[in-house]
């Protein structure tokens, strides 16, 4: 690999670490940086022993494993006064986002209402169906009233009685 590109790696790394001020190995850091930039490992690797040797950046070694680390004498020290005044705004900005997010459901909840519950269109087609329904039904029952077929109470007993009496010779057939 040529030293510009040596070189544009180290700094790579090194604003890598510095602005996400967190412990990596370099498995993590080629990772990271290897889908946006296509870092190889062994130039991960000698970037960062590299920057560890000049004192950018610190190095712990856990058995086989090297962490790396931002130098965090380079970052200003921050009174207990600031850390508080952070600490209310994280509790402040964290109520918001709370907020917000109560917020966002209820705002999902009615968009599914809304989308689940029917056109005003739709609601037109329907009652015009129900109505072509309903009028087909009355129709039919005005032919059924105006029929003169209708069966008169004595047929009505008679089919009845009938029918009694073959369920009754069923019945003791069955025995």
């Amino acid at each position: 690999m040529s030293k510009s590109k040596e070189t544009a790696a180290v700094a790579l790394i090194l604003k890598y670490l510095n602005d996400q001020n967190r412990p990596y190995s370099t498995q993590d850091v080629f990772g990271n940086l290897q889908r946006e930039h296509g870092l190889g490992k062994t130039t991960v690797v000698k970037a960062m022993e590299q920057l560890a040797q000049q004192g950018k950046i610190k190095e712990k070694v856990y058995g086989k494993q090297k962490i790396y680390y931002a130098d965090q004498d380079q970052f200003p020290s921050v009174s207990d006064s600031e850390l508080k005044r952070l600490d209310s705004q994280i509790s402040e900005m964290s109520s918001q986002v709370q907020s917000i997010q109560q917020s966002c459901r209820q705002m999902d909840t009615e968009l599914k209402e809304l989308t689940s519950s029917r056109t005003t269109e739709e609601m037109t087609k329907e009652i015009e169906a129900l109505k072509t329904e309903c009028a087909q039904y009355t129709e039919k029952l005005q032919r059924i009233k105006c029929a003169t077929n209708h069966v008169t109470p004595e047929e009505k007993e008679k089919v009845y009685n009938e029918r009694n009496l073959y369920c009754k010779e069923w019945r003791k057939r069955k025995r």
